[in-house]
């Protein structure tokens, strides 16, 4: 019989995932980076990311007597049935198709079961994606995943960024793998790329201007400083991803859950504008965007549209200037503004 380190990358390839590495449970490395980035401000409104920042450092915190972590990653990378145009939103490519918590959390369940199974009824496991206290990006990359780009993102050298991270904490003592180092170079694509400037150094991101979290965790108003600078994004930005010369390696999900659903690949804006709650539930199903609420996508439509400058979108945005939030007539107007001033319309 194998050793149980390969037994469980066999099973984690089984269920589907295209990666898996192991590293110890140890505190991540990074730990006083990450209290430093917390306390300039860096995370914004996540004020989540501040609540026991040392649990997310410190895994044996989060499951006591950690021995192990396992990583997987589960590529996402679809090709774009048609380019996007002025008219349409653009939408992150980790959102064409169904929300990646419904699609890895069953498979990570059955992975803590095998592991179960090999380490006996004394050993306790507990799997995150995305949805707890541990930095996954640190412990894939110490697992052997890939590395930490300049764009803080985890970049893989089959995969690029295309992957969707999940961790499984074990009391199960497994012979961990070697790290890959940094092979970022001098290059800075990914820094000079980002229109709004996020990057106040190389692997140091102000989400404060990172169109991903303007029109996805910020809440409220966006500041007209970036308004500007965010184009036809209505969720999320694949701009540092797609510049990156790793990621033109991509290759094609082996998982149809993540195929581009018509609506949410390049969304026509217009239709964006008239949105009601009953249809933006319905077009969100078991889909990621839903986490940016209506109002959200009512703004960022708005926005998109402001910056497209053409007069089409002005019958869709008038009604929301009198929308009952005050922050969706603050960019209806805005947008109307924008377009009339670049159009000489009145």
């Amino acid at each position: 019989m194998s050793d149980p380190e390969t037994q469980i990358k066999e099973r984690a390839k089984q269920l589907g995932f295209d990666v898996v590495g192991i590293t110890t449970a140890q505190h991540a490395e990074h730990e006083a980076s990450l209290l430093r980035w917390l306390y300039q401000g860096f995370h914004g409104e996540m004020d989540y990311l501040a609540r026991d920042p040392e649990r997310r450092a410190r895994p044996s915190l989060v499951l006591e007597n950690a021995k192990s972590i396992i990583a997987v990653g589960l590529n996402y990378y679809t090709k774009e049935p048609e380019p996007e145009k002025t008219t349409t939103g653009k939408v992150s490519r980790y959102a064409w198709g169904d929300d990646y918590h419904r699609v890895m959390q069953p498979k990570l369940k059955r992975l803590c079961r095998f592991i179960s199974e090999i380490g006996g009824q004394e050993t306790s496991s507990r799997y995150y994606v995305d949805t707890g206290p541990i930095l996954e990006r640190e412990f894939a990359a110490r697992a052997g995943l890939g590395w930490i780009g300049k764009h803080s993102n985890l970049v893989s050298m089959e995969f690029g960024s295309w992957l969707f991270l999940g961790v499984v904490l074990t009391t199960l003592e497994l012979e961990p793998d070697t790290p890959i180092t940094d092979h970022c170079g001098t290059c800075r694509a990914c820094l000079d790329a980002c229109p709004t400037n996020a990057f106040p150094a190389p692997y140091i991101l102000d989400a404060r201007k990172c169109i991903s979290y303007l029109t996805i965790e910020h809440r409220g108003s966006i500041p007209e400083t970036l308004r500007g600078q965010m184009g036809n994004h209505v969720y999320g930005c694949d701009i540092c991803l797609q510049i990156c010369p790793w990621n033109r390696h991509q290759k094609q999900s082996g998982d149809s859950a993540f195929d581009p659903r018509d609506e949410w690949h390049n969304p026509r804006l217009v239709d964006l504008l008239q949105l009601d709650e009953q249809s933006f539930q319905e077009a969100t199903r078991k889909n990621p965007i839903r986490r940016t609420k209506l109002t959200g996508m009512l703004r960022n439509a708005c926005i998109a549209a402001g910056n497209s400058k053409k007069k089409e979108f002005l019958p869709a945005l008038t009604p929301l200037q009198q929308h009952e939030n005050p922050a969706i007539r603050e960019h209806a107007t805005w947008a109307m503004e924008r377009i009339k001033e670049a159009t000489g319309h009145t």
